[in-house]
């Protein structure tokens, strides 16, 4: 085959000597493959002696690359699942404020001298929040694209994936609160849990733990994907390096910045419907619509940095960890600017839309940035870490509704200029903590060599 024949013989002066030079060729080789094949298939001429020695693997290379390939159909099936996980997540956002408003009909709103005009009829609710979890659909997840995405598809697979987060959400808002005006708030987890329990079927149909044991792949992409993955090593099975990963710097970057983005995501993933209806006091089914409105651009947001970050990688533009940090720096430092603006601009209802959906929007850039991060550093236990950091994440999305409730428990603006404040310094002390000490090469206690027994 082509990739054996060039293996072990060093192309001159394009891997550098850095200690990552096993990786750089590897991606190198892995780069030189794709480019054989379209070139191949664009000139649509007989293929050179050189290029005989393996025709049907560049062949089906090139044929494996668009949708209809095992690893994108893969990245559609996680989408529409996390499409669902979210969907099933955020619909007690829009069911909560019909809740309290149906039960506590004449309950009168916080007293506040500043609070917003009211522009409808309806009525604020309490402060009760609750949180729903659905976290081991992540750390499955990034087990899996340990074993399915080369490295230079990584970003836009897995952020294909995890778009299907935002798009759920953007989808169930308006849905929700339709539902809820014509049909009551019991259906929404009627319907939705419904659809869940079918899905499930198709996922056991359709998913495969690697391409080894898919069916369906063709020979060419299943002999891409294992030798572009050759260099990371195999599966940890039960040797976990304990002490090695609560002493990586990387790692604790990763988990930190976690943190402190998701209590901004999870507080607006959660709260905004309350804002909107508390503050602002748009109906229930504006509200809904509205809530939406900035999940649609991180739906796009998300499927664009994807794309964005791999062709930075795949030109040698910048290195791994160079187009972790940008892509960081701009999800984490624009929101909690945008979060500030929100802060100031007090009634004025277009305006706090427009810099709360910027600031949605933006933040999906992180899904090319520390989001993804774990399968730089040490792919062989991302599905691991995924769950560390996650649990980071998870725990700020606990803590922040109830941190909302306490602050904008006496005086609404006010409030809420605190909860703006507060999730914007996090964000901001997260971005300082990841760019100082994230990384995007693998770490030694990560290599198969060295992994501790």
């Amino acid at each position: 085959m082509y990739h054996q024949e060039k293996r072990g013989r060093p192309v001159p002066g394009s891997c550098g000597d850095a200690p990552e030079r096993r990786t750089r060729c590897q991606l190198c080789l892995q780069e030189r493959m794709q480019q054989r094949a379209e070139n191949a298939e664009a000139e649509d001429c007989p293929e050179s002696d050189q290029e005989d020695a393996a025709p049907l693997l560049n062949q089906q290379l090139s044929l494996g690359k668009g949708l209809c390939s095992a690893r994108y159909s893969l990245a559609l099936v996680l989408h529409f699942s996390l499409f669902l996980v979210y969907s099933l997540r955020v619909n007690l956002s829009i069911a909560i404020v019909a809740m309290t408003n149906g039960t506590n009909p004449g309950r009168l709103p916080n007293i506040s001298t500043d609070v917003c005009p009211n522009r409808s009829h309806a009525q604020p609710n309490g402060s009760h929040r609750e949180f729903a979890q659905d976290g081991v659909i992540f750390p499955a997840q990034y087990t899996l694209w340990a074993k399915w995405a080369p490295p230079l598809e990584r970003s836009r697979l897995m952020n294909l994936a995890e778009a299907g987060c935002t798009f759920g959400t953007f989808i169930t808002f308006p849905v929700a609160g339709i539902i809820c005006q014509y049909l009551g708030w019991p259906y929404i987890y009627f319907i939705f849990g419904g659809i869940g329990c079918v899905w499930c079927v198709f996922w056991f149909l359709l998913v495969y733990e690697d391409p080894a044991r898919h069916p369906r792949i063709s020979a060419g992409e299943k002999e891409y994907i294992v030798s572009s993955l050759a260099n990371q090593g195999s599966s940890h099975g039960r040797s976990l390096p304990l002490l090695a990963m609560m002493k990586s710097l990387p790692l604790w970057a990763i988990a930190v910045a976690y943190f402190c983005n998701d209590w901004l995501f999870y507080m607006l993933l959660t709260s905004m419907p309350t804002y909107m209806n508390e503050v602002l006091h748009f109906d229930i089914r504006e509200n809904g619509l509205l809530s939406a409105l900035p999940y649609m651009g991180n739906w796009l947001g998300t499927i664009v940095s994807g794309l964005l970050a791999d062709f930075l990688l795949s030109k040698h533009m910048f290195s791994t960890a160079a187009v972790r940090k940008l892509f960081s720096v701009l999800g984490m430092l624009l929101p909690a600017v945008s979060l500030v603006a929100v802060s100031y601009v007090g009634c004025d209802y277009t305006a706090a839309v427009v810099f709360l959906t910027l600031s949605v929007t933006v933040i999906s850039m992180c899904g090319a940035g520390f989001n993804i991060n774990q399968i730089d550093i040490a792919p062989r236990y991302a599905g691991f870490l995924l769950g560390v950091t996650n649990t980071f994440g998870t725990v700020s999305g606990i803590i922040a509704p109830t941190a909302v409730g306490f602050l904008t428990s006496q005086d609404l603006l006010t409030g809420w200029r605190n909860v703006f404040f507060v999730s914007a310094a996090l964000n901001l002390f997260g971005l300082l903590f990841y760019v100082s000490f994230g990384s995007g090469t693998i770490q030694d206690w990560a290599r198969e060599d060295t992994a501790l027994q």
